[in-house]
């Protein structure tokens, strides 16, 4: 059977391609922007797009399986309570990505138009998304062995680059302040 990352496998965009992009990718806002894709991990290497996400400070992105998937580096294994989301630039994504529907494959919960430099979002900012509160956090995303086998090696090359690190391309982990909802089309506002 074949599957949406083998079928991503034979059309990875080049640098010149993902390079071409990162005037538009500056250009998101810095201080208040848009939810543009909500996504859910039920399971291992499984995706679900959301309309509606409830966030809870205890258990994260209700449904995804960061709690129950737990941490391997981190202390008995647990989950890293300073990575409960993943957030992505949507300009970032729709660079990268052929096409809208294979986003979620990034991983990312949560795909924003907005401006995720550290300049922009120091650790410990705060950001209202939707009806709940999060925290930026210190914890490095970066491009990994599974980002390339479904966007190739020229994007994790971009993502993971001097300029693709300073606009944080691959994305930005934060931690859950105050429950609340979250639907694509909502405000994602730094506070």
């Amino acid at each position: 059977m074949t599957t949406q990352m083998d079928l991503l496998a034979t059309h990875h965009k080049t640098t010149t391609e993902l390079e071409s992009q990162l005037n538009h990718i500056q250009g998101s806002p810095s201080l208040s922007g848009t939810v543009e894709m909500v996504v859910c991990r039920p399971d291992v290497g499984k995706r679900r797009e959301l309309t509606e996400a409830e966030l809870c400070p205890q258990r994260g992105l209700l449904g995804d399986n960061w709690l129950a998937r737990g941490y391997a580096k981190g202390p008995g294994g647990h989950a890293h309570p300073e990575m409960q989301l993943n957030l992505m630039n949507a300009r970032a994504i729709a660079a990268i990505a052929r096409d809208r529907q294979h986003w979620k494959l990034a991983g990312d919960q949560f795909f924003v138009d907005l401006d995720l430099s550290p300049a922009n979002l120091p650790p410990g900012t705060r950001l209202q998304i939707g009806t709940a509160l999060i925290e930026v956090t210190a914890e490095p995303h970066l491009g990994c062995k599974k980002f390339q086998s479904r966007f190739g090696r020229d994007a994790v090359k971009f993502v993971n680059s001097a300029a693709g690190k300073a606009l944080n391309l691959r994305g930005i982990n934060a931690k859950i302040i105050q429950a609340g909802m979250v639907k694509p089309g909502d405000s994602i506002k730094k506070c």
